[in-house]
């Protein structure tokens, strides 16, 4: 009786946040294989040369460890865009992940800024401030899971270690910030059940027949006696029916033997 589902899993919501994940593994690994270096594909702030690493950046990793603690967050919080936001969720990808590198270029400081952790950054701070933002229990409650998750990144948009993109990291927080405030007239579609539609009528739905005015469940009967069967009629008489009971035995294999 419900109609459609909105939120429904397929497999995309899985495989575009997996494939994003897996180019960044694909990337460390030819760098480690081939022993080469792309660091000079990264962000460097107020060069234009340096405008390639918006594209490149979020792919490249300094350690194997860098690369780890971005992979989780990145599945994880690229899942739940996929998944509650379908019908913007490209446009906040693409407009954020080129925005974040755009912002950490023009505020970075002279240094090459390589990782993914700037889009980190934005998927969690879109998903928790359109969660505050939608005012729908769904929402808000990913909301608080995504603070419960990454709260502790917050201080990492603070300059408190130079080996890390700070710049990089307050981007992201901003631009899902911006994000979230150009998109919060697109609340998610919720669930509705038929007898939830505007155009639903009671007297027509064939459920809702069995039961009375207070609620008392009744068995329907044939409208028109014509088209009720003899079994039907039958059942509608006021006479009591014969019941027969015939039983039949069978002589055990003890017994033909004696036999």
């Amino acid at each position: 009786m419900s109609s459609k589902r909105p939120l429904q899993f397929t497999l995309d919501v899985l495989i575009y946040p997996l494939l994003f994940v897996f180019i960044a593994w694909l990337v460390f690994w030819a760098e480690t294989r081939f022993r080469i270096n792309l660091n000079y594909l990264g962000i460097v702030p107020q060069e234009v040369s340096g405008l390639r690493g918006v594209i490149f950046a979020p792919f490249i990793h300094g350690s194997l460890k860098h690369l780890f603690n971005n992979s989780i967050p990145l599945l994880v919080l690229g899942m739940a865009l996929f998944y509650f936001y379908r019908s913007i969720r490209w446009k906040v990808f693409f407009i954020g992940f080129i925005l974040t590198g755009i912002l950490t270029w023009c505020i970075g400081r002279p240094s090459t800024h390589i990782g993914a952790s700037g889009i980190v950054y934005l998927l969690a701070s879109f998903l928790f401030f359109k969660g505050i933002f939608s005012k729908q229990y769904q929402l808000t409650a990913l909301a608080f899971v995504v603070v419960f998750l990454y709260g502790s990144l917050l201080w990492y948009v603070f300059p408190i270690d130079p080996s890390i993109s700070w710049e990089g990291h307050l981007s992201g927080l901003l631009v899902g910030l911006a994000l979230a405030l150009v998109f919060r007239q697109n609340p998610i579609e919720n669930k509705k059940y038929e007898w939830e539609e505007e155009h639903y009528n009671e007297t027509e739905d064939d459920f809702m027949k069995h039961f009375d005015e207070h609620g008392n469940f009744i068995e329907l009967v044939p409208e028109d006696e014509n088209d009720a069967t003899d079994d039907d009629l039958g059942n509608l008489s006021d006479e009591p029916r014969e019941i027969r009971i015939t039983y039949s035995y069978k002589k055990s294999d003890r017994q033909e033997d004696s036999n």
